[in-house]
């Protein structure tokens, strides 16, 4: 069983070496964990997985080769038949007869009614309103309706009433194509890094203290400066409007920048680029910054780094007055070109899923403004951003 686990793992792409898997067959030896599967998917997980990228490949490994062994809770297992949960029909109700079906009142209840179900089941049942089956309005099941209840055995949601549904995997988020968390971009943002020593001589060189002392017969402590991230990065974020849904991964980029990039500045603007930026959106009407400042008080060896999803109409790209916030002189095109004239690092990272991006005018005309260097906000978009940006 556990050969063919790690064969499996090795099919699925992930970078398993016999070493960790004699590790994990020592740690079983010595009985490190009670005989559980859900302990032995944690140690498994500790021994095997090095990327925190795989981790949902590893899940979906995992739970393809222990199918059925998934542990309840109270050492109790239950395992439901496939052929009653198979669908034969699906249950099709009015509105009216939506709102008369009841939820059984939270999590606790539906939890504790579940197990009792679970009990008490000895056959398939098909259109009913209480036991474990399809097509029917009871809380467990798969292919019918209840307003709250747990979704076992179907292939996905329709009508989004679940509030657990027992097919769903744990880590699918940390997979390298999805959006990202503050700890993983930080990781992708230290590809972009130019180390030196500056400043005062304040950090212990021990090699130098070695030599010194050995030329002179003496301790003879060396000294010298701390070694600095020399990078230098501007931030633009697009808020406001469309942006608003992809508050929580800006935020997270934000955070992780301000620890990676020690010489760092940022700017709001809405939509594209225009004659003004700010810097709190709160007094954005009143303290506004001058672009044209911006671009002379920053020197041309920052990198610069735009965030927005770049949806919006082309006239705000392309026209004067095209801006939906204010009359714009000059358009947001123009603006770009001239930021790009003075930096020649600029990459944009667009929070939109790539494949919707051929779907959106604006996005290809911002696309084309910069050279072709807009980047998907995920961990493989980022990465590859930090790479254009390190040439």
């Amino acid at each position: 069983m556990f050969v063919n686990f790690f064969h499996e793992l090795k099919t699925a792409g992930l970078p398993v070496s016999l070493r960790e898997y004699l590790t994990l067959l020592e740690a079983m030896d010595a009985d490190v964990i009670d005989r559980q599967v859900e302990d032995f998917y944690f140690l498994s997980r500790s021994a095997l997985v090095k990327d925190e990228k795989n981790l949902d490949k590893f899940d979906q490994v995992f739970g393809h080769v222990f199918k059925g062994l998934e542990s309840l809770g109270d050492g109790e297992v239950a395992e439901i038949p496939e052929d009653w949960l198979k669908a034969l029909t699906e249950k099709f109700l009015t509105e009216e007869e939506k709102a008369q079906i009841e939820s059984l009142g939270g999590w606790d209840k539906i939890m504790e009614t579940l197990k009792k179900r679970l009990e008490e089941q000895e056959k398939r049942h098909e259109g009913g309103n209480k036991m474990i089956g399809t097509a029917g309005t009871s809380p467990f099941g798969a292919e019918g309706y209840n307003p709250e209840g747990v979704r076992i055995g179907q292939k996905e949601g329709r009508h989004g009433k679940a509030v657990k549904v027992w097919d769903k995997r744990e880590y699918k988020n940390l997979d390298d194509s999805v959006e990202l968390g503050t700890r993983n971009i930080k990781v992708a943002l230290r590809r972009l890094r130019r180390w030196a020593r500056e400043g005062a001589a304040e950090e212990l060189d021990l090699d130098g203290t070695i030599k010194a002392t050995a030329d002179h017969g003496y301790l003879d402590i060396q000294l010298i400066p701390e070694r600095r991230n020399t990078i230098k990065t501007l931030l633009f974020f697009d808020v406001g409007g469309s942006m608003d849904p992809h508050i929580k991964v800006c935020e997270e980029l934000f955070s992780a920048a301000r620890t990676e990039f020690k010489n760092m500045e940022y700017f709001y603007f809405h939509n594209c680029l225009y004659e003004d930026v700010w810097k709190d959106n709160r007094r954005r009407h009143n303290e506004k910054l001058s672009t044209w400042d911006v671009l002379h008080r920053f020197p041309s060896d920052y990198k610069v780094i735009f965030v927005g999803d770049a949806s919006m109409s082309p006239y705000e790209i392309t026209y004067a007055g095209g801006s939906v916030e204010h009359w714009n002189e000059e358009p947001g095109g123009v603006w770009l070109e001239r930021l790009q004239q003075v930096y020649e690092n600029v990459v944009w990272l667009n929070p939109v899923a790539e494949r919707h991006w051929e779907y959106t005018p604006s996005i290809e005309l911002v696309r084309q403004l910069i050279g072709d260097r807009m980047f998907p906000l995920t961990l493989e978009g980022l990465d590859g951003a930090m790479r254009e940006l390190s040439r």
